[in-house]
């Protein structure tokens, strides 16, 4: 990292942009060309979790290549200095890689759209259909590198 007095070196922190985080972008590589998605997630033990229908680009891409990258932010704001070439911007952000795999198996779904779900309704339970599991496929990501970078904390 070229400013390394914005570097997150604690992962306790690291974990918590991931959790405060709303939206989380994944980059994938469709053949020679970067291919970008915002997607809402949920975020356990090393792992990102996603719903997605079971077809699509970016499953098909998937398919063929499971490496993503993955972009999350947390407080925002911009700092209007009055001086147009001298504003900046607070935030707090983690990027990080790792390699996806579907979850097909109805109890295993059921826990990672928990965790999704969870991420966004805390303390909320659901039961989930029988049907809907059989619509939805779930990515799973393993981190394998992760870093975080703030600014004006």
């Amino acid at each position: 990292m070229r400013r390394t007095e914005k570097e997150i070196t604690n992962r306790k922190e690291i974990d918590e942009i991931l959790s405060n985080a709303t939206i989380c972008r994944i980059g994938l590589i469709d053949q020679e060309t970067p291919y970008l998605v915002p997607m809402n997630f949920g975020y356990k033990d090393n792992c990102l979790y996603f719903h997605s229908a079971p077809n699509g680009k970016k499953i098909e891409i998937l398919k063929k290549n499971p490496t993503i990258c993955f972009e999350v932010e947390d407080d925002l704001s911009l700092l209007n200095t009055g001086i147009p070439c001298k504003w900046s911007m607070q935030y707090k952000s983690v990027i990080g890689h790792g390699t996806a795999s579907f979850i097909t198996e109805p109890h295993q779904k059921q826990q990672a759209l928990s965790i999704i779900i969870e991420h966004y309704s805390p303390g909320t339970k659901y039961e989930f259909p029988e049907k809907n599991l059989q619509e939805v496929l779930i990515i799973k990501v393993e981190i394998n590198k992760i870093s975080g970078k703030k600014s004006h904390d």
